[in-house]
């Protein structure tokens, strides 16, 4: 069962008020969409699931897209929803600059725009999204501590976008910090599992002595699991999201799988979505709004859940 964290109380308490106005001040339904970089992952099915919700308790309507990875699809995608006179656009980026011409575009049509879970150039309104240095950090360090402090490690890279590049840039630091250890590959799994597989396996065949892998999802992370554990070696593997599978995997008995960097995909999407609801009433709203990971190992696992 999973608590919020103390730092967001406040920002509850902001969602709920806002909410609250947005079901008051409103004469017609707002009209709020949300651009997805992709729905192919529990994490963001998470996150429109809550969306969904939290729409539904003040009346809204939302449009959902998915843009499948492709930058051109998204940026078709947030023009049609404009024309459709939306009054919110969240847009969770399949490309962080690639995307800035369609929010422009909103910005020009009067549609207050929040990105959510990946940053998005342009004149956005605001930020919500995890603090992905940290969760890069956190789990090095784990992974660090758990092969002695020393060895070969890898990192199972993804597309680049703003919290990938903060994820890696934040596991480089953290075993940077380790003179015995050495990274002696980056590959790009793109974030899916078979593809992540498929590199996993090279990883290993062409560095004998691996003793460890980053990856910077869990959906990869699970691709790279099936390699490890095929391999028949022991090699430890450490993530970032949190998701249930990942979860149950963590906790299965000598798992190579032994933590991963929990985000909140609910959190995130509830206040992006007070955040532009907020900026609609006529409130200055920050700029940016990091959300706390949580380091989960196999004891935390136990009781964790998105």
């Amino acid at each position: 069962m999973r608590t919020m964290k103390p730092a967001l109380k406040g920002l509850a308490t902001a969602i709920t008020c806002s909410m609250a106005l947005a079901a008051t001040a409103h004469a017609d339904p707002l009209k709020i969409a949300m651009s997805f970089q992709e729905l192919n992952n529990p994490y963001f099915v998470v996150m429109k699931q809550s969306l969904e919700d939290a729409a539904k308790s003040i009346g809204a309507e939302v449009i959902v897209t998915d843009a499948h990875h492709d930058v051109s699809k998204q940026l078709s995608d947030i023009e049609d929803v404009v024309q459709r006179g939306i009054d919110v656009l969240l847009i969770n980026p399949t490309d962080s600059v690639g995307v800035q011409s369609a929010v422009m575009t909103a910005h020009e049509a009067g549609v207050i725009t929040v990105a959510v879970d990946a940053q998005a150039e342009g004149p956005i309104d605001s930020f919500v999204g995890s603090r992905n240095y940290d969760a890069g950090v956190m789990a090095c360090q784990y992974l660090a501590k758990n092969i002695g402090e020393k060895g070969n490690v890898a990192i199972l890279d993804g597309i680049p976008v703003v919290p990938i590049l903060e994820r890696v840039r934040g596991c480089k630091d953290a075993l940077g910090k380790y003179p015995d250890i050495k990274i002696v590959s980056v590959q790009n799994g793109k974030q899916e599992r078979d593809q992540a597989l498929s590199v996993t396996e090279n990883m290993i065949e062409a560095n004998a002595d691996l003793k460890g892998i980053f990856s910077v999802n869990d959906t990869g992370s699970m691709g790279a699991l099936a390699a490890i554990d095929a391999s028949g070696k022991d090699i430890k593997l450490v993530s970032v999201d949190g998701a249930p599978e990942a979860i149950k995997a963590i906790q299965q008995p000598d798992s190579h799988f032994i933590a991963t960097s929990a985000q909140y995909p609910r959190d995130q999407v509830r206040i992006g979505l007070a955040m532009a609801l907020a900026k609609k009433w006529g409130a200055n709203v920050p700029k940016a709004v990091p959300v706390d990971v949580t380091l989960i190992d196999r004891e935390g696992a136990k009781t964790f859940s998105w």
